[in-house]
């Protein structure tokens, strides 16, 4: 029986070679297939066997619904935010993700964009190649030692765990909020359990990890900003829509925090008037926490051989909505 994978091509010329290392052993055909509104995407992918979704790909109630044959739904990152998991469920199909391939290097941006926000990268840079050398100090106060200091973590997950590895070695205290994780597991990896509200009172910094749903929605507003220190530092390389944007700008603009280093934002690409891209205390970076070579072809093969595991009648290694498994007949 041939397969058909419906792919969104992640860049022009992409032969998707190490899917199909996977796929072209159980007879699995890719078929590239772009997105210009969810009709077009569903009529294209609704008698394939697999959807691999790419950017710019929304995976609705509505597309799902239309979806006749497929017998999963898989992105080859962490987050899931652009598929109606509740629909998927209902129509039957396992969401699957690759979560485990990109916790190193979202954790080494996150330290990136602390350290580059706490040293005033941004600045310091521009000084010396525009010739003002020996200018540099007079724009430099608050610049804070790092050793010591508190970063606070929003959420204690896998990546929010490899920054507190990270963040230790630097000499920083590490606190963290998740109401999900005991106070045990934390302090038993040295980090000190808080309320959200205890941990955005007490941190220096604050790196947020959590995955975007229901409940996390806007997690950061206006209050939540308002707790934090006048001097702190912000950095997401979660998920942007956890975070009220409006409500970040202005804390900026208003000085209730010091600065911010972002990787997301609510909306991407972002309009090129967002107040974010222009302020002199914000560094942004355009969604790249997650690459490096390696881990680029590694959750490519992992997309391959998840998509073959199932449409070779077994259970993957990774289902976001595990409880359709036990309606698929996978072994």
């Amino acid at each position: 029986m041939a397969f058909k994978v419906a792919a969104s091509p992640s860049r022009p010329g992409y032969e998707f070679a190490y899917e199909r290392e996977a796929l072209d052993p159980i007879g699995a055909e890719i078929v590239p297939v772009g997105w210009e509104n969810a009709a077009q995407f569903t009529a294209a992918v609704a008698d394939l066997d697999a959807v691999l979704i790419g950017r710019g790909v929304n995976m609705t109630a509505e597309v799902i619904r239309g979806l006749r044959n497929v017998k999963v739904i898989i992105n080859g990152g962490v987050g899931v935010d652009r598929v109606d998991v509740d629909a998927a469920t209902e129509a039957g199909i396992p969401v699957v993700n690759v979560p485990d391939v990109w916790l190193n290097e979202v954790a080494d941006h996150a330290m990136l964009l602390l350290l580059a926000v706490a040293r005033k990268l941004r600045y310091v840079s521009e000084t010396a190649h525009s010739g003002r050398w020996s200018q540099v100090h007079s724009g430099l106060p608050g610049v804070p030692r790092l050793q010591g200091r508190t970063l606070g973590l929003l959420s204690f997950g896998s990546i929010a765990r490899n920054v507190a590895k990270r963040a230790q070695a630097f000499g920083l205290n590490v606190i963290a909020y998740d109401p999900y994780v005991s106070a045990d597991v934390m302090e038993g990896l040295g980090v000190g359990s808080r309320s959200l509200e205890e941990m955005l009172r007490e941190a220096d910094f604050v790196s947020a990890h959590a995955p975007h749903t229901k409940g996390t929605h806007h997690l950061m507003s206006d209050v939540q900003f308002a707790l934090m220190k006048p001097t702190a530092i912000f950095v997401n390389t979660g998920r942007g829509r956890v975070v009220d944007e409006p409500a970040l700008i202005r804390a900026l603009q208003e000085g209730k925090i010091a600065a911010a280093g972002l990787d997301v934002l609510e909306d991407e690409p972002p309009d090129p008037n967002n107040p974010l891209l222009k302020m002199e205390n914000v560094i942004v970076t355009p969604h790249t926490a997650f690459y490096s070579d390696e881990a680029f072809v590694e959750s490519r093969r992992r997309v391959g051989q998840e998509v073959a595991t199932i449409l070779s009648g077994r259970r993957p290694r990774n289902c976001v909505n595990r409880e359709v498994l036990e309606r698929t007949g996978l072994k």
